[in-house]
């Protein structure tokens, strides 16, 4: 009896310490398009501590509220370069479009979660219960409820959309057209469409001031951000990225600084990082030679190095922000696509 006893206590306190384990917010996550894996990284060490199998054509990535959980894009759709024949590509396949849950602690695919066709980006609402999903292919946004698992609204938006981000007070959220070249925004609670935002050329991802006040979008092929106010819903103006290579800046990924003054933006076949001064809404300096065509790009929670996902080099860069130097690359194949760090 006493052995039961004892056996029943220890497996009480092992459950309760696996209840309370969390991930190192400090870990940096990569979705590896190509390989269909989410990697898991030590910024510290530089090393790669796992790969969690999530399904075909991971890319975007969010992290829950409470750093347990990792929401991640899957799509079934062919990959494409440009300047390809859509004939020449194999059949899309539907059924392996979704949202993967992967459980952070266990680090394993736990489920997945229907999203409409090829997502690609989302947000997080406020409360945490509903992700907002791009769907590309059908120029729509999906409103998924996460406690049911199911799709509870589809909402019409300009074509091709890609970058999805909910203003900070969690009232309205933006969907960048990648060929309206303009940001859709839609009230969170009746998702009735409230604005269009005129941007440049194939806009990308969207971010926001620390308040709340002012959104930036990147414009890739205009080699600009669009400012806009985020309360009226006006542009404001527009920066411009000083050119360092000889095809010019593709403004792509878009991360704040955690003390809100510094704008990161990730520059594509331009192989730079740009910082924005987000008072003065100016170009401040260009970090060059991070990587091949970096795209997803996260921000460490001490705002003081950024991390790149380099798909043609298979590589991630570790950027010390102070001397704009790349303090290491970590090699992890599968052409990385998007990254984000533990913390929320």
């Amino acid at each position: 009896m006493r052995r039961s006893f004892t056996a029943l206590v220890l497996g009480l306190g092992l459950c309760l310490v696996a209840c309370h384990k969390k991930p190192d917010p400090k870990l940096l996550y990569v979705s590896a398009e190509a390989s269909g894996e989410v990697v898991v990284i030590d910024p510290q060490f530089g090393s790669v501590l796992a790969r969690i199998p999530v399904g075909k054509r991971p890319r975007g990535l969010k992290v829950s509220r409470d750093g347990r959980t990792l929401y991640v894009a899957l799509s079934g759709s062919p990959r494409r370069a440009p300047n390809i024949d859509d004939a020449t590509l194999p059949p899309p396949d539907r059924t392996a479009d979704g949202i993967g849950v992967v459980d952070l602690v266990e680090r394993r695919l736990v489920r997945t979660l229907p999203s409409g066709q090829d997502p690609e980006c989302f947000d997080l609402s406020l409360d945490g219960k509903t992700l907002f999903v791009s769907n590309e292919e059908t120029a729509t946004l999906s409103v998924l409820d996460l406690e049911s698992g199911q799709i509870k609204r589809k909402i019409p938006v300009g074509e091709e959309p890609e970058g999805v981000t909910v203003r900070p007070d969690g009232k309205v959220v933006y969907v960048t057209s990648e060929q309206g070249s303009n940001v859709t925004a839609i009230d969170t609670s009746s998702f009735e469409r409230v604005a269009d935002i005129a941007a440049g050329m194939r806009p990308r991802a969207i971010a926001f001031s620390k308040d709340g006040s002012v959104g930036f979008v990147s414009n890739e092929l205009g080699g600009t951000l669009t400012a806009f106010d985020a309360r009226a819903n006006k542009p404001l103006g527009t920066v411009t990225i000083e050119a360092n290579s000889p095809s010019g800046e593709r403004p792509m990924g878009l991360a704040l600084s955690p003390d809100g003054a510094q704008l990161f933006v990730s520059t594509g076949r331009g192989g730079a990082v740009a910082v924005i001064d987000v008072a003065k809404r100016q170009f401040a300096r260009l970090i060059r030679n991070v990587g091949a065509r970096p795209w997803g790009l996260a921000i460490a929670s001490d705002g003081k190095r950024a991390f790149t996902a380099n798909g043609p080099s298979d590589d991630v860069s570790i950027v010390d922000l102070a001397s704009g130097k790349v303090e290491k690359k970590v090699a992890i194949g599968g052409s990385p696509w998007g990254a984000v760090t533990g913390a929320y």
